[in-house]
């Protein structure tokens, strides 16, 4: 199989799955988070986790973005001697999964916990009313910036995907180009194996 052949392959699996993320993504903001955020802090009782909820919304937002990584990461790995006029559409997909990847566990995690606490009046609740209403706002906000990051991502994968494969092959990279990329792509694995080891 030849680099372009990979490549395109694992970019029709980043649009393939792409496209119903930034879906799901916007459904969960504008209906479920709709419905949560409204009135908090009693409409955090409708947060979907709990018994009241019998499926996590995780339980498909993690196996697409998981693919989404492994498709984007795919590509650019296998695309990687293009020239960076169309390189750089391989590297959105890829890094941009990854930074909305750390965002939601860095950030979304512990306000997730501390607002669903918090709206159950559950013994760990450590927010009061005030900074839950701007811990919500704060959560909306930062949820658009998935939705930008997720469309982002789609689009870009969806362009590369369409564009005639370059003829060129772009010179060699420096050993340092190289060696960040390996670094890159290890930090990556790391955070794979962290992210599924928390589950």
């Amino acid at each position: 199989m030849n680099r372009e052949r990979i490549t395109k392959s694992f970019l029709w699996l980043a649009t393939l799955v792409g496209g119903p993320l930034v879906g799901a993504k916007l459904f969960d903001l504008l209906v479920l988070a709709g419905a949560w955020s409204a009135h908090p802090p009693t409409s955090l009782a409708m947060m979907p986790y709990g018994k009241a909820w019998p499926v996590d919304t995780g339980v498909f937002f993690i196996p697409f973005s998981a693919a989404m990584l492994i498709a984007g990461f795919g590509a650019l790995t296998a695309g990687w001697k293009t020239p960076w006029r169309y390189r750089w559409l391989l590297c959105l997909p890829s890094i941009g999964i990854l930074i909305l990847l750390v965002l939601t566990v860095l950030a979304f995690w512990p306000m997730n916990a501390a607002l669903y606490y918090h709206g159950i009046g559950s013994p760990k609740d450590t927010i009061t009313d005030a900074q839950s209403i701007a811990m919500t706002r704060r959560w909306v906000q930062l949820d658009w910036v998935r939705v930008a990051g997720a469309t982002a991502a789609f689009v870009s994968a969806l362009r590369a995907l369409t564009l005639p494969w370059p003829a060129k092959v772009s010179a060699k990279d420096p050993p340092i180009v190289r060696a960040i990329l390996a670094l890159a792509l290890a930090g990556v694995v790391a955070f794979i194996a962290w992210f599924v080891s928390n589950l």
